[in-house]
């Protein structure tokens, strides 16, 4: 818990800002995140690439439209492991991290181990990827939903 108030109490407001910006637009140049922020362009850029370098940026990626690259399911599937050995664990977190079509996978506390979300064309495409989840070693169950309904999907994080 004090690592986390550490970091928070690093970043000043301008930081955030900086943070906030370019998680909504992250093709923003310099130039224009400096002017939106009204500073110069050269703290800016430097204060930009401070928080590269102390790991509050990740990375920059371009938020691809789902429905229209094809992919019209949306599965979150509940695993279950036979044991939790590392035997079983590393098999299927490799699997995970092995399939694009896996859009994210968590180990969870529960009534199952792993939620993952899945896409895939269709329900066949869908089907097909279950299927292959449930033959990695130690898979011992697996329930799937399907979403019939996008509410929400959103990946920025909550800054203020």
């Amino acid at each position: 818990m004090k690592k986390k108030e550490s970091i928070q109490f690093s970043l000043d407001d301008t930081d955030l800002a900086i943070l906030e910006l370019i998680q909504k637009e992250g093709r923003m140049s310099n130039s224009k995140l400096a002017e939106r922020l009204h500073l110069s362009e050269t703290p800016c850029w430097r204060r930009w690439k401070r928080l590269e370098e102390e790991g509050f940026i990740d990375g920059y990626s371009a938020t691809l439209n789902r429905k229209r690259m094809g992919y019209q399911v949306v599965g979150f599937t509940f695993v279950t492991l036979g044991s939790h050995e590392v035997e079983n664990t590393e098999p299927f977190e490799e699997f995970a991290q092995n399939h694009a079509w896996v859009q994210m996978c968590h180990c969870i506390a529960g009534s199952a181990d792993y939620i993952v979300q899945i896409v895939a064309k269709d329900l066949d495409d869908y089907f097909e990827h279950i299927s292959a989840m449930r033959r990695v070693k130690g898979v011992s169950s697996i329930q799937s939903n399907v979403s019939v309904k996008e509410v929400k999907t959103h990946l920025q994080l909550p800054l203020g």
